[in-house]
């Protein structure tokens, strides 16, 4: 199936349908709900799509990708057609020149780290670009390692080199750092923009920490049931609505209070006082994930999510 043209080569747009049903057991929490995005980016573009879980955030990153299929609509992707549901058009997702980084990485065990990479170059590209794409990561010296032989960080940078490899018209990054600590995804943050720059990627990124929103992106929306309920600069969005916001932080140190310890915590660079609600001790360096009702540039009481990893905090 060969794609149509379209007319703006410097412009992706889109609008996509899809119904989601509630996963079996799980109605209250997820329950079903129509999917309806419509979208324009210009070419080097970084968007970040925020939203609670369920919200259809993945979903989203999954059918631009065509690794779910839409009920209906259309992708115009710099002057081709991806998807035309009106003409029954739609290219597997290995026409699509997609790059796709998913939570967990999706390495292949089995290779090499440059072998991953070398397996996701297009056809005809010289094998050397796996080789300088290494070296732009910092990987050179580990190119013969398996995936399993790398830490967290390094493997995110192996996940990053193997989707630039494709040479991607469009990058999707999945919560990509929300596994690693907050000294490391800071680090990581700051490769992703000069890669960004290096490569001219137009970017999608999902993620739950708006402190990365505002780094990585220009523009974010808010997904609720599957609909955008807000369109604008992560400062803005930030700056003007009560809806919890999640941020990593690390426990610095421990201060007496007259109601029991305050916790300082190192929260993306913004210094935050949170008091134990249920009486547990943190140590310093313990990593925490605050949420937040309301990002501002002021501090505010903070809490972590209820886990059971992660005693929780009210504000000091």
């Amino acid at each position: 199936m060969s794609a149509l043209h379209c007319a703006d080569p410097d412009l992706f747009s889109f609008e996509l349908h899809k119904r989601m049903h509630a996963a079996r057991g799980s109605q209250a929490a997820h329950p079903a709900f129509e999917l309806h995005v419509a979208l324009s980016l210009r070419r080097g573009d970084c968007l970040a799509v925020l939203g609670a879980s369920g919200a259809g955030k993945t979903t989203l990153l999954r059918l631009l990708a065509g690794l779910t299929p839409a009920d209906g609509g259309h992708i115009h992707a710099f002057g081709r057609c991806w998807l035309d549901g009106a003409r029954s058009l739609a290219l597997p997702t290995r026409k699509r020149r997609i790059g796709y980084v998913f939570q967990d990485y999706a390495l292949f065990p089995h290779m090499s780290v440059r072998g991953n990479v070398r397996f996701a170059l297009r056809r005809g590209a010289p094998e050397r670009l796996a080789d300088e794409l290494l070296e732009t990561v910092g990987l050179s010296a580990l190119a013969g390692r398996r995936p399993a032989q790398l830490s967290g960080g390094q493997q995110q940078r192996l996940a990053l080199a193997r989707a630039i490899a494709a040479e991607p018209d469009l990058l999707l990054l999945d919560e990509p750092l929300s596994a690693l600590d907050a000294g490391l995804r800071r680090s990581l943050q700051d490769e992703l923009i000069a890669l960004r720059r290096r490569y001219g990627l137009t970017t999608l990124v999902v993620t739950h920490d708006p402190g990365e929103a505002v780094r990585l992106a220009g523009r974010a929306i808010l997904l609720e049931g599957g609909r955008i309920v807000a369109d604008a600069t992560p400062a803005e969005l930030f700056g003007g609505r009560g809806e919890a916001l999640t941020l990593g932080g690390r426990v610095l140190d421990v201060e007496a209070g007259a109601d029991g310890p305050l916790y300082r915590i190192d929260a993306d660079g913004r210094t935050l006082l949170a008091r134990a609600a249920d009486g547990a001790a943190l140590a310093p360096g313990s990593m925490v994930t605050l949420v937040a009702e309301r990002w501002t540039a002021r501090p505010v009481p903070l809490t972590p999510p209820q886990d059971a990893a992660a005693p929780r905090t009210s504000p000091g």
